[in-house]
């Protein structure tokens, strides 16, 4: 059974165990949080010491593991075994591989009834045996999620930490932060010390916390994408990824730059900084940045840019091997232009 994070938790609340749970996807953060989450429903604090273990599919002896889940564990009613790496066993050579397989599905025919087994897994071939049997025998959850879970992610977060986070604000952090839960927890630490005294976070807040150096810096690199200018689009995004800029970072700024030219590029010609500002959700001098730069794009190059954006984030999402590769691409393509979509003189 698929789920998605917020549903996985949910669903194991309250509920009788279930012997295989498989956290499978990219984002580290939102495997910790749903590790952390799993042990606090199976496993009393006070007997976590005992009752929870950890193996590496990797490194560690996997029938060792099996062993461990069949031992009643001391002082606890259940127990959590962790298995990180588990993407590792598909790497392994044919016959040590399928031992592997053959050796979890003995287990999962007959599991022990106070274990929880929870792996996790990066990425795992959903053509190979083990992906086929855990997704038959285990509960998979969706390392992955959207904007509108981000946004209600950081709004609980806020509330854990005694601060209301106002929606529109919750919709403009993950915007900005390209909806990863990590930077999420980051930010949200920073605003909910900034407006404890008056118990809310509102865009204002976004707007003056959040770190948006990188915004500024693709905007700079707007203009050169609006004229073509492939190889000065590259050089620049050299000086970018040298400065230690990453790969998803820059993808979630020029996403965020892009959706802010499409919607400059609806207004009106007469539309001045202040009412740019309300539309946009921008400061004013930002929204009369963001027009100027939306007349230098055509709709179709803007519409196309959304899209190659979309695959860029999605390949490099599944952990593409060369992601420096994948930004080069994604830039020649932003600097493409789209035929008889800009006159002479732009």
């Amino acid at each position: 059974m698929w789920l998605r994070p917020d549903a996985l938790l949910k669903k194991v609340a309250g509920a009788k165990p279930v012997p295989a749970i498989l956290l499978h996807g990219p984002d580290p953060y939102l495997r910790k949080l749903c590790r952390e989450k799993l042990i606090e429903t199976f496993v009393p604090e006070n007997v976590r010491d005992w009752a929870v273990g950890r193996f590496s599919a990797a490194d560690d002896d996997w029938e060792q593991l099996f062993q461990r889940a069949a031992t009643v564990p001391m002082l606890a009613k259940l127990q959590v075994i962790i298995v990180e790496r588990v993407e590792e066993i598909d790497e392994l050579g044919d016959k040590p591989r399928e031992d592997a397989v053959e050796a979890l599905k003995r287990y999962l025919a007959d599991p022990a009834p106070f274990t929880v087994l929870i792996f996790e897994a990066s990425h795992l071939d959903r053509r190979m045996a083990l992906w086929k049997l855990l997704e038959d025998k285990a509960l998979v959850a969706s390392m992955e999620i959207g904007a509108s879970e981000a946004a209600a992610m950081a709004i609980a977060r806020a509330k854990e930490l005694g601060v209301v986070l106002e929606s529109e604000a919750a919709d403009l952090l993950v915007d900005a932060v390209n909806a990863e839960p990590a930077r999420i927890h980051v930010e949200i630490e920073k605003l909910s010390l900034y407006a404890q005294q008056k118990g809310k976070i509102t865009v204002t807040d976004v707007e003056e916390i959040v770190d948006s150096a990188r915004q500024y810096l693709v905007w700079d690199m707007a203009g050169i994408l609006a004229e073509g200018r492939r190889d000065a689009a590259l050089v620049f995004l050299d000086g970018l990824l040298r400065n230690g800029e990453t790969p998803p970072q820059l993808v979630g700024a020029l996403t965020h730059m892009y959706r802010r030219l499409l919607a400059a590029s609806a207004l009106g010609p007469r539309v001045n900084k202040f009412e740019a500002a309300r539309h946009l959700g921008m400061p004013p001098d930002a929204a009369e940045r963001a027009i100027e730069q939306a007349r230098r794009f055509s709709r179709a190059q803007l519409f196309g840019g959304m899209a190659a954006l979309a695959e860029a984030d999605s390949a490099l999402k599944s952990g593409i091997a060369n992601p420096r590769a994948a930004m080069e691409f994604l830039i020649t393509q932003l600097a493409a232009l789209p035929s008889g979509t800009r006159s002479p003189a732009a």
